[in-house]
């Protein structure tokens, strides 16, 4: 294995100090321009980068931020949303030559206990934080640590988290479940169920009050629209549509909190002889490819979901650099109907 160049390397080939190389390498008065540009040049040809670690732990940053994910490991590999999201914060890092530390734990616990650890090493700058809970230990234990976040997701209250000291980006999901209900009713559908995400949630919380309240003021009893928990997997997800649409008087209208879980509906729906949308309208929270192949192409709610992480990774930017605490909220997702959603049969 090649070893790292070093200063002593560096002081070697352009026959200076290693003080010298210290100054001329971190910007600091010592040495000459002449010597600081040859130090320069030695070291670009050896190929040395200077070690974050050691940089973190004289008080530098440490050139990263961090990102956890505390879901159930098998529900991440199918669902696009994660992907895009990173993609877009990995689009502002990378021009910032900022890395991105990633790391997937079990539960909230080993989230928090991640972050102390960080924070103890010396690991990240700042870190961006997602799921927000409805009961949430994070940002209190954040702004215990002094360790600069973003939350994704918030509820769009400045700053979008309990303490003062976290910033957040947000989506109306308020407004979106308002307009995907107000379509389906629209068509005439008066039994509908939302096949929703996680309990606990902050964003699931949202979007089934939403639903309540939406559904109030339309005048639909509360025993005909209704929502169900998962865990966002495919396989929860149609074991859900099984059972929903086993029920007596079943629902006419599918809401499903991703796209994966909608395709595996559509797939029930099939498996069972219910035709989509003779029968059953579906409906996907977040559009994909997979929205789009599927027969007949399900209508979905469309949103920039990598415009989403960009915004993220632009405000965790601008708490390192200073700024203060905020609430900024991304653009609104719009709903995209397609064949999967249709008026309701009259004897339904």
């Amino acid at each position: 294995m090649a070893r790292r160049p070093t200063i002593k390397d560096i002081a070697r080939r352009a026959g200076v100090s290693q003080s010298a190389v210290s100054f001329a390498l971190n910007g600091r008065p010592g040495v000459s321009e002449h010597t600081r540009g040859r130090i320069r040049r030695v070291a670009e040809e050896l190929g040395w980068q200077p070690n974050s670690a050691a940089r973190a732990l004289s008080g530098e940053r440490s050139g990263a931020v961090g990102l956890v994910l505390a879901r159930p490991a098998h529900t991440l590999g199918v669902e696009s949303f994660f992907l895009q999201l990173v993609s877009g914060i990995q689009e502002v890092l990378s021009a910032g030559r900022t890395a991105l530390l990633f790391q997937v734990v079990e539960d909230i616990d080993a989230e928090c206990a991640v972050y102390r650890r960080w924070w103890a090493e010396r690991r990240v700058d700042g870190v961006l934080v997602v799921d927000p809970r409805t009961r949430d230990p994070r940002p209190e234990l954040l702004a215990e640590l002094g360790l600069p976040a973003v939350l994704i997701g918030g509820t769009g209250t400045p700053p979008g988290a309990a303490d003062a000291s976290v910033s957040c980006v947000w989506a109306d999901d308020t407004r979106a479940m308002t307009e995907v209900l107000d379509h389906l009713h629209g068509l005439g559908h008066r039994r509908i169920t939302h096949i929703a995400g996680l309990p606990g949630l902050s964003h699931t919380a949202r979007r089934i009050a939403s639903l309540r309240a939406e559904a109030e003021r339309l005048g639909l009893p509360a025993a005909q629209v209704r929502s169900v928990t998962t865990d966002y997997s495919d396989t929860e997800g149609a074991a859900a549509t099984r059972r929903v649409l086993a029920e007596p008087g079943p629902p006419t209208a599918l809401i499903y909190d991703n796209d994966v879980m909608a395709v595996a509906g559509s797939a029930v729906a099939a498996e069972l002889g219910i035709p989509v949308p003779g029968r059953l309208s579906i409906v996907a929270w977040d559009d994909s490819a997979l929205c789009r192949v599927t027969h007949p192409r399900l209508t979905a709610l469309v949103r920039d979901t990598a415009g989403f992480g960009r915004l993220a990774a632009e405000e965790l930017l601008a708490v390192l650099a200073g700024a203060p605490p905020r609430a900024r909220e991304s653009e609104l997702p719009r709903l995209e109907p397609r064949e999967s959603t249709a008026p309701p049969p009259a004897a339904y």
